[in-house]
């Protein structure tokens, strides 16, 4: 490996990194967020909106990431809406966290004692007040290892916004390569960075689970 070129493209892949992790950061708060609403209408008796929340859940997990950042990139266009490569990956990756936050926040839920509802009933809680006060806090540390996954798989998966102009790492990676036609340097440390995010990340999560294991 050339040592000035590593020494030359480190930074600009270093700060890419920041657009990956700000992606994907932003991409799973919005996703829970989603996740919660989704997961609520799926645990509603109203069998209308559970089949919205359903098709909704269906449609998403049962197509591939990258057809539907196609979709929002390129698809809309022809509909009349056309949209910023980062806009499109942030409705694109939030929509695919989603779905998936919501089956992993319906979980938590359902784990959660049945009697918990019946206590909050006999106290004369509302629906919400019972979701917000009681089931969702407990839900929390139910769901934090399958979210701390989530986050990992989408910490990967910001890679796929390349292929729509997104600039992250990957893409900074393969602009290197094209201008220099060298691929072993850019591709080497964008997976090390992509590895030592990962790692961070997944001891961070680790962190958090046994903190809240205490309570």
């Amino acid at each position: 490996m050339d040592g000035q070129l590593l020494k030359d493209i480190f930074p600009i892949l270093l700060k890419a990194s920041g657009i990956t992790i700000e992606l994907t950061v932003i991409s799973v708060v919005l996703g829970s967020l989603i996740g919660i609403i989704i997961a609520l209408l799926k645990l509603s008796k109203n069998k209308v909106i559970w089949a919205i929340a359903s098709f909704y859940t269906w449609i998403i997990r049962g197509t591939p990431m990258l057809l539907q950042l196609f979709f929002f990139y390129y698809g809309l266009p022809f509909l009349g809406l056309e949209l910023k490569p980062m806009t499109a990956a942030i409705i694109g990756l939030s929509l695919n966290s989603g779905a998936y936050m919501a089956e992993i926040i319906r979980g938590g839920i359902l784990a959660v004692d049945k009697g918990q509802f019946e206590a909050c009933k006999a106290l004369g809680f509302s629906y919400s007040q019972t979701m917000t006060r009681v089931i969702l806090p407990q839900t929390i540390k139910v769901v934090i290892p399958p979210v701390g996954n989530e986050f990992i798989t989408m910490l990967k998966d910001t890679s796929l916004v390349s292929t729509i102009a997104m600039v992250e790492l990957m893409r900074s990676a393969q602009q290197i390569y094209s201008a220099n036609f060298r691929p072993m340097e850019p591709f080497f440390i964008a997976a090390c960075i992509y590895l030592a995010l990962t790692t961070i990340f997944t001891a961070a999560f680790a962190l958090w689970e046994k903190k809240l294991s205490k309570y």
